[in-house]
């Protein structure tokens, strides 16, 4: 038998899937068809007001060279820039802070635009900073920057469930990543955080000391000591607050004790503050001003002890009188405000070879931080090792500033735990800009970046001779060149 030859079954040509408004009815689309172009330019619409509000300056300049190519062509336009570069340099040579100042939203734009615009994603990936949910990746959103002449502000909205901590701990990567030499992350808000990219130092310059103030302008809540790194007035509340000041030898200790002295001595003079100092080191730093101080101990012995127990005492007399009569000291009592000013903590609560010294210096301390502030009483210590076996007593003190440390430790010692994490690296400050420091007080989350007026030598008769009420010529001390070519 011959084999019966079979068609095979046709195959089955698959049909193209259609997309699914094409199945809709004809009236269904011509409804559909206008409400997707108002989506596109809804669309269109956010996006250009989002890119005018990000850079406002670019779009009104836009602006502005269409107008005027419009009106004059480019010859017009071509001598309008060339005006404004060339104006724009004279300002900048004759007043470089003004300039800018004024120009700061141009330097905004452009380094939003070329630095952190351009590459936040692939930064934000390699700094594990995005999130992955369900297949989807989460980006913190860049929001508005602002820059200086030395640091970028930038906002940062986190994702969800991220932690400020986490933004701490790449912190350093962040920096280099954008090219800055340090970054500090600040919390604004729950879930907004700033990143400032810090380019260079504002507080590399010394700061002389002001004019004497008048008497009526001096407020021991705000009293003006130096400069922050942002170019505001660095005050120091002395009527509440408690200050202790660390720092290694050179750091500048004594340019924060004397620029103290200098803004109060309008009240020291006429008696409404009166300064009591321990200076243990013999008078080398209090030793150089006396007249300042109602009384005075260079020494860390029963002398220095008796004068903290004094002082001590009448903190607890002073409160006494105020019980239920008032609740604060104010000018009005007729009672000066008191400060104590101890020179090198150390030798009177840990270096002090006799315990009972010690320990009774100890007890007198803790009673003036704890309890001064009310009555009228204030304490400013100076001290170069902050552990807590030399001044076990820290969180007594309201003000806590950092000079130039010698370990990455110790500021978290000084300043408090984490404070490091967020930018505070007082073990890195140059040991040739003394007097630049942080500061952190009680109730403020971040440090802030300060920096002393330097008062000479010169400045420092002057305000014995101004306390005191007499005049002398102020003779400035001759250079040592001057003086051996005078002697040759």
């Amino acid at each position: 038998m011959g084999s019966r030859w079979v068609d095979p079954a046709p195959l089955e040509v698959a049909r193209p899937r259609l997309p699914w408004w094409t199945l809709l009815p004809g009236g269904a689309k011509l409804v559909l068809a206008p409400l997707a172009l108002v989506v596109v330019a809804v669309w269109l619409v956010g996006k250009a007001a989002r890119f005018a509000w990000y850079y406002p300056v670019t779009v009104l300049g836009a602006l502005v060279a269409a107008v005027v190519y419009r009106v004059g062509g480019w010859w017009l336009l071509g001598g309008l820039a060339l005006g404004v570069v060339l104006g724009g340099g004279v300002w900048w040579w004759r007043d470089t802070d003004g300039f800018r100042q004024r120009v700061r939203w141009v330097r905004t734009e452009a380094r939003r635009a070329g630095v952190y615009a351009g590459q936040w994603r692939t930064v934000m990936r390699l700094c594990s900073l995005d999130g992955t949910a369900r297949g989807r990746e989460y980006l913190p959103r860049l929001r508005r920057t602002r820059s200086d002449w030395w640091r970028d502000t930038v906002r940062v909205r986190m994702v969800k469930g991220q932690a400020p901590e986490q933004w701490e701990a790449r912190a350093s990567g962040l920096a280099h990543a954008f090219g800055a030499r340090s970054c500090r992350v600040r919390v604004l808000s729950p879930g907004t955080l700033a990143l400032d990219l810090v380019h260079s130092d504002p507080l590399v310059n010394v700061v002389p000391v002001p004019g004497m103030s008048e008497e009526a302008a001096v407020d021991l809540k705000r009293v003006t000591v130096g400069v922050t790194e942002t170019g505001k007035p660095w005050r120091l509340r002395l009527l509440g607050g408690q200050h202790l000041i660390v720092g290694v030898q050179g750091a500048g200790k004594g340019s924060v004790l004397w620029s103290v002295l200098w803004a109060i001595a309008p009240l020291i003079r006429t008696g409404a503050v009166r300064v009591v100092g321990i200076d243990p080191k013999g008078g080398m730093e209090l030793g150089q001003a006396p007249e300042l101080f109602s009384q005075v101990v260079y020494d860390n012995g029963p002398d220095a002890v008796e004068l903290l127990e004094k002082v001590a005492g009448q903190v607890r007399e002073r409160a006494g009188r105020y019980r239920g009569v008032r609740r604060w000291w104010s000018r009005d009592t007729g009672e000066p405000f008191t400060l104590l000013v101890v020179d090198e903590l150390a030798d009177l609560i840990a270096y002090q070879p006799d315990r009972k010294l010690r320990e009774r210096a100890q007890l007198a301390l803790q009673t003036i931080t704890s309890q001064g502030r009310a009555p009228g009483f204030g304490v400013l210590a100076l001290v170069q090792d902050p552990r807590k076996e030399i001044v076990p007593f820290r969180n007594l003190f309201t003000t806590r500033t950092a000079l130039r440390l010698d370990e990455a430790t110790q500021v978290d010692m000084v300043l408090g735990d984490g404070v490091r994490a967020r930018g505070a690296t007082a073990h890195e400050i140059s040991e040739h800009t003394p007097g630049v420091g942080w500061v952190k007080e009680d109730g403020q989350r971040e440090p802030v970046r300060v920096r002393a007026f330097y008062p000479t030598d010169t400045n420092l008769v002057e305000l014995r001779h101004y306390v005191t009420g007499t005049s002398a010529a102020i003779v400035p001390f001759p250079d040592r060149t001057t003086s051996e070519k005078e002697a040759a």
